[in-house]
């Protein structure tokens, strides 16, 4: 959903550079270190996690990663029918409802992005989202007219229809039709919970990637900085735009250029300002955000991508955001790019 995104359906990637780009210099561990590598398929899309430290368990590890996954899943999964969230969205009640810590968190997570971008972030989306052909309905479907855009907009707006008390632990609607899609932020949460399972485990170097997104600590297999790359805005192509070293933080990166349908000569990016109920217009083709952990990362990148640069960096300035956009040049042409970023990417960058 743009304000949020599908699962499986973040077309910009971050890519680990142990495979395409010479590793920074850094610290050697003291002796060899173990090694263990996970992958697998989840929310919509596939999982990579690298785990590096001493004595490891695979079995165990595999198992404790597959438990975490499958319990976001119960909770945040839209494909789920039985999932927290769908239950809660398919429910017709507007009393308030018991919801479980980890739904909560998100939510909270997601009602400051919400109230930081004036509504531009929403979880509320789903009706734009399937009116615009991005859900079950296909992109050769017809433009949505004004009055099925207004009719839309109705059930939209998580300020306005959904009410998180946590001191209660409770969620309520306002209409009886509103849903929740957390694509654009559950995906981050589940992989600071598999982050949080390997630091149960003792592991304190690793890296856990999910459909592109991810959150590194300490040091790869080589004693040296993970770096990762931010891929270049082109479509069919997979060249690197810039190399960041990470440690304790989440990033992810979000972008239209690869999803998107044309009609009578005309654009539509996947990307919905749900303040318009209509797709962007803008020329900011992807953004990467560094964050405290993945799920911020997650969420900020999709509501900068719906920003766009220029409110983006507004807001990415007023609170101390770490943001990289790149957008297509007005004078260049539809292939030529400038980027910018915000002063706090800047200073998370250091001297690399």
């Amino acid at each position: 959903m743009p304000g949020t995104e599908f699962p499986g359906d973040r077309p910009m990637r971050l890519m680990p550079l142990l495979a395409v780009a010479t590793l920074l210099s850094g610290c050697l561990f003291d002796k060899e270190p173990e090694v263990v590598r996970l992958s697998g398929e989840t929310m919509g899309t596939t999982f990579n996690i690298t785990a590096i430290g001493e004595d490891l368990d695979e079995a165990a590890l595999a198992a404790a990663v597959e438990e975490t996954l499958a319990e976001v899943n119960a909770k945040m999964s839209n494909w789920d029918p039985e999932s927290e969230v769908s239950v809660f969205s398919a429910s017709t009640s507007t009393a308030p409802v018991p919801v479980s810590d980890e739904l909560a968190l998100v939510l909270s997570a997601a009602n400051e992005v919400h109230e930081k971008t004036g509504g531009t972030f929403d979880v509320t989306l789903g009706p734009l989202i399937e009116l615009w052909g991005f859900g079950p309905r296909k992109p050769e479907d017809p433009v949505p007219s004004d009055a099925e855009i207004e009719a839309a907009l109705s059930s939209v707006g998580q300020a306005r229809l959904l009410t998180l008390d946590t001191a209660a632990g409770t969620l309520s609607k306002a209409d009886p039709k509103v849903g929740i899609n957390l694509s654009a932020i559950a995906k981050g949460y589940g992989i600071d919970a598999v982050a949080g399972a390997l630091q149960d485990a003792g592991i304190d170097d690793y890296l856990v990637e999910i459909g592109g997104d991810l959150v590194a600590k300490g040091k790869n297999e080589q004693g040296e900085a993970w770096r990762i790359g931010i891929e270049k805005p082109e479509t069919g192509a997979q060249g690197i735009q810039l190399i960041v070293s990470l440690d304790d933080r989440g990033m992810a990166s979000s972008g239209d250029y690869k999803n998107f349908f044309e009609q009578d000569g005309v654009r539509y990016s996947h990307i919905i300002d749900p303040t318009t109920g209509r797709p962007i217009t803008h020329r900011t083709t992807s953004v990467t955000v560094l964050a405290e952990n993945a799920m911020l990362a997650d969420a900020w990148a999709t509501a900068m991508l719906a920003l766009g640069h220029e409110k983006g960096m507004d807001i990415a300035e007023k609170y101390k955001l770490a943001v990289y956009f790149i957008s297509r040049d007005v004078t260049g042409g539809e292939d030529t790019y400038i980027t910018s970023h915000s002063t706090a990417f800047k200073d998370a960058l250091g001297t690399n």
